[in-house]
């Protein structure tokens, strides 16, 4: 499995550092989330999208992948955080193993994290595939910086 685990990526740490990316909700950058097969191989030193090993096509799931609606980022003691309104993909019929979510109105479509989904998921027969991320809050959102 190529898969290994989830991973805020490097680079995406670096462009933090340089203003590359904008979470705020309507008026920052595009973000999206790209799935892929087994074959992937992704962790944290990936730096940018790419469409090799992305699943095909089917129902709402477009190559290239599909836009995410940011929360608003915010803090709590010493720790900034944003996550994601939860994706429901449906009319599709696919196998994924993990995902990679990006910066696609950001040049060279940079990453900035690598969802491992713990093994195969499969829809069938247009079927729904729901992306629930975690609670957007100081323990548990899916960026946080500390």
């Amino acid at each position: 499995m190529a898969f290994s685990g989830n991973y805020i990526c490097t680079s995406f740490k670096v462009e933090l550092l340089k203003g590359v990316h904008n979470f705020t909700p309507s008026t920052g950058n595009t973000f999206k989330l790209a799935l892929y097969n087994q074959y992937a191989t992704f962790n944290a030193s990936t730096t940018a999208y790419t469409s090799t090993n992305e699943i095909a096509a089917s129902g709402t799931y477009t190559t290239g992948g599909v836009a995410l609606t940011p929360y608003l980022p915010t803090s709590a003691n010493t720790t900034a955080y944003v996550d994601f309104v939860d994706l429901s993909l449906t009319g599709v019929t696919i196998t994924t193993f993990g995902a990679l979510i990006y910066n696609s109105s950001a040049a060279g479509n940079p990453a900035v994290c690598v969802l491992d989904f713990g093994g195969q998921r499969t829809t069938s027969a247009g079927g729904v595939l729901n992306i629930v991320f975690p609670t957007d809050d100081i323990t548990s959102a899916i960026i946080r910086v500390y």
